[in-house]
């Protein structure tokens, strides 16, 4: 999209980059013209920026949760059409009835203002801001139609429809009208009656499939037919076997031995006995329905005989296996029935009889009912949502540019940038450049590019909920100060942009450079840690090993002392010459090795020491100084604000100088009076530093003899014969 406008802008520059100055109407006017690739976004998301959410949600046009380019063209071409001085948008003044343009947008708007005014009981004089649209209940009362087509139940006055309402939320969940209240659409209630219908269909089967037929406790029979067809079954098959082949009698009975191992537990428990057979292979075809069944099926037993057997054979004390099969056909229909039960949501929520009901009390089109009349009112109610909209675009639409189409905001530091959400203070130093953040792990892989020391932290609120949350993850930018001590478990204190306190854990560290003055002494400080480990390690495997020498010595008692004692007589000396002989050698390879250094030094000249000394320190330091001199200019705000969603359209440098004024380090406050006498403070030996005051004179003293100081020898030269 290229610029043909004959629009003059400004431009101011920082990060590395030139940024547009937003300071007029006509900078706004022209924003259509100005190339999207002088825009220092694209796009955004909605959630994590301290701005109105509601100004946010209306910017974003399909409801995606990100705002675009387009999105905010039109949005700034909505407000311009309906103001009729846009230089309101640079000053937040509150909107007055002449504020809005003679445009028929802005006259719909005026009425609405007036409307609103006389609801408010205000002089048609005075002004309007977003706190006189901040509660919409007030706007829109739940029981007065608000043109938004969703239904609250406040909204019926029946209250078949209230608790239909509320079935259908129950179900499908809520969707927020305009008061506020928990609603339902239309696209909601047909897709809840698109399930009902099935749910009635189904049920309207019921009787043509037989569910009835095994008398008026339907369900107790087919609960009772349910626990013992497989039970029955396999009685009636045992029965067959030992009809088959009478050597199977013994064997399709209990076995002795399984009864034998029951004997010696405890029986009572029913389930010990619930897999022997059902009763006795003795009775043959007809098995008994009281006496003479398994304890564990006693109970399932006495209720297929009531529920099942007396309403159908009458009052009988067996069945035989062709009068089971008939009482088993009979609820295979129902069987065949339950399993065409529809498997639709709703059900879950609701009973089959509640649904069925619904249907045919002819819910769905009186709620139908209440929607269209709720439509009715939508252009009225659409200037009141208009001007709540137009009240917030005026506050806040300026400050999203300056955020979006530049970062203003961010650089300039007179106000804090919309995507930070607050300051944290930890390890003597507070960091500015703090964003909220979803998932860490995600937002560190695209973070980690940079190039930023950045710190992540689990925040907690516990009790004392912030916009209904207790807790939150943010990262830091660290850009100034050490860090040795930043590390993971490491508290903080964190205050949003409310305010509010938050407790801060460390949860993850992003290791990147953050001064040059830091990696100066990083050389030294790994060295030092490594010594430290090392020297820790062997001193702790030189423990273990002493530890589990002695517990051997212990352990073998005189055998140990007789091994010693051998160990003793056989020493062998040419093995302990030969270590001798190497330590030596190192001991004489090291002392020539300080003697040429030492040598090397005395034949320099005083004023060359301090540079050798430089030298030593650049040689140690300076690549590492180098690196992060390098990396420090690299570092850049993008990629920490897409991980977050964001489309970054340009490198957005923090340098050296930027990144020092975003963290600031502790210092005492002026005209503060300080004791440097520390009482707990360790009490050093002298003894180290005479030693170096005693080598330094030695030295001194060396130099003078040697006349280091003294003019250089005069060298003659002989000519040449």
């Amino acid at each position: 999209m290229g610029s043909s406008s004959t629009h003059r802008w400004k431009f101011f520059r920082a990060g590395g980059f030139d940024q547009v100055q937003l300071e007029t109407p006509e900078d706004l006017l022209a924003l259509r013209s100005l190339d999207q690739k002088l825009w220092a976004a694209l796009a955004c998301p909605v959630k994590n920026l301290e701005l109105d959410q509601r100004m946010l949600a209306y910017i974003d046009g399909n409801n995606d949760g990100r705002i675009r380019a387009p999105e905010i063209l039109d949005a700034v071409d909505w407000t311009l059409v309906r103001l009729a001085d846009p230089h309101s948008l640079f000053r937040n003044d509150p909107l007055t009835l002449t504020s809005f343009s003679d445009q028929p947008e802005g006259h719909r708007l005026s009425l609405a203002a007036q409307r609103l005014l006389k609801v408010l009981g205000r002089d048609e004089l005075q002004g309007l801001t977003t706190d006189d649209t901040d509660n919409l209940a007030a706007l829109f009362p739940p029981a007065e139609a608000n043109g938004d087509g969703l239904v609250p139940a406040s909204l019926a006055t029946d209250a078949d429809l209230k608790v239909a309402i509320a079935d259908i939320i129950n179900c499908l969940g809520a969707e927020q009208d305009r008061s506020g209240e928990p609603a339902v659409s239309a696209a909601g209630i047909n897709n809840f009656f698109a399930q009902a219908q099935q749910v009635h269909q189904w049920q309207q089967g019921a009787e043509q499939h037989g569910v009835l037929s095994l008398g008026p406790d339907d369900e107790q029979a087919i609960a009772a037919i349910s626990a013992l067809r497989d039970k029955i079954d396999d009685y009636f098959t045992r029965v067959e076997m030992v009809a088959f082949d009478p050597r199977a009698a013994s064997i399709m009975n209990a076995d002795e031995a399984e009864l034998a191992r029951l004997s010696g537990r405890n029986l009572a428990d029913a389930r010990e006995v619930a897999d022997l057979p059902l009763a006795s292979l003795q009775h043959g075809e007809s098995l008994p329905l009281g006496s003479g069944i398994n304890p564990a099926w006693r109970a399932a037993m006495e209720a297929l005989r009531e529920h099942v057997v007396k309403p159908v054979l009458g009052d009988v004390d067996a069945i035989t296996r062709s009068q089971w099969q008939e009482l088993t056909a009979r609820s295979n229909a129902y069987f065949a029935w339950q399993a065409s039960k529809p498997q639709v949501g709703i059900l879950q929520c609701l009973s089959v009889e509640r649904i069925v009901e619904l249907v045919e009390q002819g819910i769905q089109a009186r709620l139908l009912e209440l929607v269209a009349l709720d439509l009715e009112v939508a252009e009225a109610a659409g200037g009141l949502v208009d001007l709540d909209k137009l009240l917030r675009l005026q506050r806040g639409l300026v400050t999203l540019l300056r955020n979006f189409i530049s970062f203003q905001d961010f650089y300039c530091r007179k106000d804090k940038a919309i995507f930070q959400a607050g300051r944290l203070y930890i390890d003597g130093r507070s960091c500015d450049l703090v964003v909220e953040v979803g998932d860490v792990e995600a937002h560190a892989r695209v973070a980690t590019n940079s190039e930023s020391f950045l710190l992540y932290c689990a925040c907690t609120r516990r009790g004392q909920p912030v916009r209904e949350r207790e807790s939150l993850n943010i990262v830091a930018a660290v850009t100034a100060g050490s860090e040795s001590e930043l590390l993971v478990g490491r508290n903080g204190l964190f205050y949003d942009r409310q305010g509010n306190d938050w407790d801060a854990t460390v949860v993850k560290v992003v290791q990147n450079a953050i001064s040059v003055r830091e990696a100066f002494w990083s050389p030294y400080r790994r060295v030092s840690r490594l010594v430290s480990e090392q020297i820790q390690k062997l001193a702790a495997s030189r423990d273990d090993a002493l530890v589990n020498k002695t517990a051997a010595r212990v352990g073998s008692g005189t055998d140990a002392a007789a091994e010693a004692s051998t160990m003793s007589k056989t020493f062998d000396i040419a093995k302990f010459a030969g270590i001798f002989a190497a330590i030596g050698l190192a001991v004489g390879a090291l002392g020539a090795a300080m003697a040429a250094i030492f040598s090397g030094l005395m034949s320099l000249q005083w004023w060359q020491w301090p540079l050798v000394v430089v030298g030593v320190l650049l040689a140690i330091s300076g690549p590492s100084m180098l690196m992060a001199w390098f990396k420090l200019r690299r570092r850049n705000l993008g990629p920490i604000l897409d991980a977050n969603g964001w489309a970054v359209n340009t490198q957005a440098r923090i340098n050296i100088a930027f990144g020092t004024a975003l963290t600031q380090l502790a210092h005492l406050p002026a005209g503060s009076a300080r004791a440097l006498r520390d009482p707990y403070a360790a009490r050093r030996p002298l003894w180290p530093w005479l030693l170096v005051v005693l080598i330094v004179l030695g030295v001194l003293f060396y130099a003078v003899q040697a006349d280091w100081f003294g003019a250089p020898p005069v060298v003659e030269t002989v000519p040449a014969q």
